[in-house]
């Protein structure tokens, strides 16, 4: 099979996926889990959270093998992006982390990362965990643009990485 150009765009948002699936099962496994410190539903009965969290779980795990389907296809075509991948993982963890620490936490408040103690430390280094992996991923995300960004006058982009 002959090789296709990289896809940027799509190794990205494959990478992101399973980014998205990766920090919803680390979550799931050890804040629900392990720790017992919520579950993804608490404002209701303790059978209502254990289902919440296994729809949580099923959720994760489609995520997780969408994803790596279609990373896979992408390796099979040799049409994937890596510095792009990496981003996208990147994005993905910080993605889904800032989003549960400020939707599902805050906004929504369907659980909060513990009950009993002064939840405040626990805000803050749950979202600022989220907010670092979304800057070390848009940091990735315009390196990779960078080093695919045709060089002046030459037409030629220094990976060879130009599509999408």
């Amino acid at each position: 099979m002959a090789a296709e150009q990289p896809r940027t765009r799509r190794s990205l948002a494959v990478c992101a996926l399973i980014g998205v699936g990766l920090m919803a099962a680390f979550d799931e496994i050890v804040f629900h889990q392990i720790l017992a410190w919520h579950h993804f539903f608490d404002r209701s009965t303790l059978p209502v959270g254990l289902l919440s969290d296994g729809l949580l779980h099923t959720a994760e795990l489609l995520s997780l093998v969408a994803g790596f389907v279609l990373y896979a296809d992408l390796r099979r075509r040799h049409a994937l992006s890596a510095p792009y991948a990496r981003a996208g993982l990147f994005l993905g963890l910080g993605a889904f982390q800032l989003f549960d620490g400020t939707v599902d936490h805050k906004l929504l408040r369907l659980h909060q990362v513990r009950y009993g103690v002064d939840v405040t430390p626990y805000d803050w280094a749950w979202n600022g965990a989220g907010l670092i992996l979304l800057a070390i991923g848009a940091i990735l995300a315009v390196r990779a643009a960078r080093a695919v960004r045709p060089a002046p006058g030459t037409g030629h982009t220094p990976a060879g990485d130009a599509s999408s």
